[in-house]
């Protein structure tokens, strides 16, 4: 837990509200928000930084998560960060002649794909997210996920034949998590931020899901909160319609979802995390759009919030 009080600033060069309704407004959310900076006050969420959106030309977006992520270390929260970087795996496998192959969601991995995937998530996304936390501000210190991380091989069920396996290379499933370096930087005030490979049985690094590796490391750390940012508002029942957003999504109603095809590809590893988080403890599991302004905090620090949330 973090020690000492933390303060508000003022910038000489931050803009003026320009009346005094301006002013209220501003008042009326610092007061909304101060029961839940209380709740909160020491506890443990986890963020899944979705890669997509990480990959936007405008500068704003890409800081404004860890803007957040500064701002909860100032009201002495502690989080602690998975980040994906699928996108930037892509453009790299196609720089290197590589195609780019999904199944169920899930990237095959060859050896020389699985090298590329922990170049780009653990030598280069990583330590330009830690840099932007450190730069606005906050103390943050990275992870190749491989140093925190232990799997084992993940094999699919193959749809079209009951009973067989598919074998996607190297890609494996978070079973384990060396929370002391994670336990070390929190009692310090500093926010771990790790990458989403690990070491596999046979000693070789694997390609994990962020999601489900994230949700590990909150079960781990015991965390009161895990937030899922990616690129889309929430769970939709019409990915094509934003509007038909699940608010609250009660982990009894997974199963019938996935019969209807509303929980699929891409969103099962997610949705899984989110029930096995629940499961274990972790109080809410929330969906959110990372590209909205400061989606994190006004999920966590406002009486609506947004998104989808999943609870028990």
């Amino acid at each position: 837990m973090r020690c000492g009080s933390w303060k508000i600033i003022v910038r000489a060069d931050s803009p003026k509200p320009t009346n005094m309704q301006d002013l209220i407004a501003k008042s009326a959310t610092l007061l909304e928000a101060l029961p839940y900076i209380q709740k909160f006050n020491g506890a443990t969420f986890v963020v899944k930084y979705g890669g997509s959106f990480m990959d936007s030309p405008d500068p704003a977006v890409r800081q404004g998560v860890a803007r957040d992520l500064v701002f909860l270390e100032a009201v002495e929260i502690n989080p602690v960060v998975v980040h994906g970087g699928g996108k930037a795996i892509t453009r790299a496998m196609e720089k290197a002649g590589l195609q780019a192959i999904f199944i169920q969601g899930q990237r095959v991995t060859d050896e020389a794909t699985v090298q590329i995937v922990d170049a780009v998530l653990s030598r280069e996304i990583n330590p330009e997210v830690v840099a932007t936390i450190n730069a606005l501000g906050g103390v943050a210190r990275g992870f190749a996920g491989p140093d925190i991380f232990r799997c084992r091989k993940l094999w699919l069920d193959d749809k079209d034949q009951p009973g067989a396996k598919l074998d996607l290379g190297y890609v494996g499933e978070v079973v384990e998590v060396n929370t002391a370096p994670l336990l070390e930087c929190i009692a310090q005030g500093i926010t771990p931020v790790i990458s989403p490979t690990a070491r596999g049985e046979d000693g070789y690094i694997y390609n994990c899901n962020a999601d489900v590796a994230a949700a590990q490391v909150a079960i781990a750390l015991r965390a009161r909160r895990l937030v899922f940012m990616s690129d889309v508002p929430g769970l939709m029942r019409d990915p094509k319609n934003p509007a038909t957003v699940i608010s609250t999504l009660r982990v009894g109603e997974v199963p019938a979802l996935k019969q209807t095809g509303v929980v699929d590809q891409g969103m099962i590893p997610k949705v899984d995390s989110a029930v096995a988080a629940i499961r274990a403890g972790v109080e809410k599991v929330s969906f959110i759009d990372g590209r909205v302004p400061h989606s994190v905090l006004m999920e966590i620090f406002t009486d609506q919030g947004l998104g989808t949330e999943v609870v028990v």
